[in-house]
């Protein structure tokens, strides 16, 4: 009997993939037999996961990279070709937040933002089409949040980011689906990471706020994306799924 929703043998690149949500996507598509190439700017937190992904029998490489630097998404995908042949899945998971209102977000401090988020998505996919429309097929998962549909005090860099990423992910759907790439977002509601844990005191009203009474994991984001990798998703394109608990329903 076939195995849903697999993707095994499916040569993957995860950016961001040394903590977090990232870390969880790329030990999930590990244990299910995908290749994975891991990518950050910090090689301890890389060298970490890569180790544990071995460990447990699966596949994995790293490589540092800025993803601001387009020359360095280059190379990053290069790397993955060089390691395993091919790309099959990209998933765009890099990202970053200042906490600032827009009267006191730097110019330099916003140019970031949007530069981690969403210049690195756009670099990153530009390189990997290359290889996908020379092979006629992929899949690009770019990630998204809840705050690009809903907004957020306080984060004005990162929520214009996260909605141009939705954007950009519709439009780049429309422009290769000819090829049969797919390019679809997942925008995550409160998950418990690293990022959300500034939020320390209003944690509870967020929880309240949220129909399933709780913040998600980084596995519920991750199996979002091995959804949309394996080929039961094969006619799912353009879409931005959101794991969110039902909080966009209390807005």
């Amino acid at each position: 009997m076939k195995n849903p929703f697999s993707v095994e043998g499916k040569v993957t690149i995860v950016t961001g993939g040394g903590t977090g949500i990232g870390e969880s996507i790329a030990k999930e598509f590990g244990q299910r037999g995908a290749p994975v190439l891991i990518a950050s700017r910090k090689v301890e937190n890389l060298e970490r996961v890569r180790d544990e992904i071995r460990k447990a029998g699966g596949k994995c490489e790293m490589a540092q990279v800025d993803v601001r630097d387009a020359d360095q998404c280059d190379k990053m995908v290069a790397e993955a070709v060089k390691h395993f042949g091919r790309l099959d899945v990209l998933i765009n998971n890099h990202g970053a937040s200042i906490a600032a209102p827009s009267m006191n977000l730097s110019a330099n401090g916003w140019r970031a933002v949007v530069g981690i988020n969403l210049d690195g998505t756009f670099f990153c996919s530009r390189e990997a089409l290359k290889l996908m429309t020379a092979r006629d097929g992929g899949c690009i998962i770019n990630m998204g949040s809840i705050m690009g549909t809903s907004g957020g005090v306080g984060a004005p860099a990162y929520c214009a980011a996260k909605a141009g990423i939705m954007g950009f992910t519709r439009a780049l759907a429309r422009e290769v689906a000819s090829r049969n790439i797919r390019v679809n977002a997942i925008a995550p509601g409160f998950i418990d990471t690293d990022m959300t844990a500034p939020l320390g005191p209003l944690r509870p009203l967020f929880e309240q706020q949220t129909p399933l009474g709780r913040f998600g994991e980084p596995d519920d984001v991750a199996w979002a994306a091995v959804y949309l990798a394996s080929d039961e998703a094969r006619f799912v394109t353009g879409q931005v799924l959101s794991p969110n608990g039902g909080w966009h329903m209390s807005q």
